[in-house]
């Protein structure tokens, strides 16, 4: 198995991005956002990804979260899509659904090579520990666009906003981690079409 990571640098007059990524990794993550909430549910994602995930984000912050959030999207993205090569072997689908407390979250995704989102996050609070919580769907967007994949995210329930977005991205994590994973009955390209 070749190993499955990359690194993306991405300079823009509003953030300056640098970020590893390891699809093979342990859960490993040293993570500097500058948004504290935000960093902690992407410290989620990597634990319950199995990901080793390095990022490093200069954002304008005086402006608001928003570029450094979906900048962050998209250069994860671009890591991803550049870290999963040709596709060959992988389970190419996952789901989950995780419950926190008593909030439930769904995800399920297909790294199909054809980016879409689908996204249902219900009503949340305006804002969490200093995080805009509409950026969640901004920087799921971001994130599918440029990895590739069709995304689909839904709570199905919840009260408690903080509960709902860890749902969220600890469901996507395990998720993520049932698609990149090898199928040993899959030698090729799993699909029909012979690409994604």
């Amino acid at each position: 198995m070749s190993e499955r990571n990359a690194e993306i640098k991405r300079q823009t007059a509003e953030t300056n991005i640098t970020l590893q990524l390891n699809l093979d990794g342990k859960g490993q993550g040293k993570i500097s956002s500058g948004i504290g909430f935000f960093d902690h549910m992407l410290n989620l994602f990597t634990a319950h990804g199995q990901l080793d995930f390095t990022l490093n984000c200069q954002g304008d912050l005086q402006v608001d979260g928003h570029h450094s959030v979906e900048d962050i999207g998209i250069a994860l993205g671009d890591a991803f899509k550049q870290a999963i090569g040709d596709k060959k072997g992988i389970c190419r689908y996952g789901t989950f659904y995780l419950p926190m407390d008593e909030s439930l979250a769904f995800v399920t995704l297909d790294i199909s090579g054809r980016p879409f989102l689908v996204y249902d996050g219900g009503e949340m609070a305006p804002q969490v520990g200093g995080f805009d919580t509409e950026l969640t769907e901004e920087f799921l967007r971001a994130f599918a666009m440029h990895a590739g994949i069709t995304l689909h995210v839904k709570i199905l329930y919840g009260t408690n906003t903080h509960h709902k977005i860890e749902a969220i991205f600890k469901a996507l994590g395990h998720a993520l981690r049932q698609a990149v994973s090898f199928d040993p009955k899959v030698t090729g390209i799993p699909s029909t079409k012979g690409m994604l």
